[in-house]
């Protein structure tokens, strides 16, 4: 795949991602380790829950997320730096057996003014289940290299 930068992006470029499958275990291992709550750590209690099953923690969607991010053709080679998450929403509960996917669009793209080596990077993320159903949305901010800069070294 060949190295994205900032200058080769426009506003309204889509990416999209690879799959991932869920599974209880994960679900539960992660929200034993961090979100210790009992709908996303054990499956009797999850079901005694407002969400009548075990569900993943938003925060392992938001970690799936990013590992969907790093992996997808979008994410420049020589990496990116966050500079933060505008909006963040799980819209639906995510359980085993989902495979999920993400549709990435380029929202804003600003130079920096003071890292003129680098571009801010603004991307609306959609996690998708297999059926096409958004689970989570989230605005991301990345500062990635820019062309002239990776040309200069």
């Amino acid at each position: 795949m060949a190295q994205k930068f900032f200058d080769d992006l426009a506003v309204g470029d889509v990416f999209r991602s690879g799959s991932y499958a869920v599974t209880a275990e994960e679900i539960v291992a992660f929200g034993r380790q961090y979100d210790p709550q009992p709908a996303h750590t054990d499956e009797a209690s999850a079901r005694a829950s407002a969400f009548g099953r075990l569900v993943a923690s938003g925060w392992h969607t938001a970690a799936i997320t990013m590992r969907l991010l790093v992996d997808s053709a979008f994410f420049p080679q020589r990496g990116s730096m966050g500079a933060g998450v505008d909006a963040l929403r799980w819209v639906r509960p995510v359980v085993p057996g989902d495979v999920l996917h993400l549709v990435i669009e380029v929202a804003e793209l600003r130079p920096s003014r003071s890292k003129p080596d680098r571009g801010l990077v603004t991307l609306a993320i959609e996690t998708r289940d297999a059926a096409g159903e958004v689970v989570q949305t989230q605005r991301l901010v990345s500062l990635i290299p820019r062309r002239a800069a990776a040309n200069a070294t």
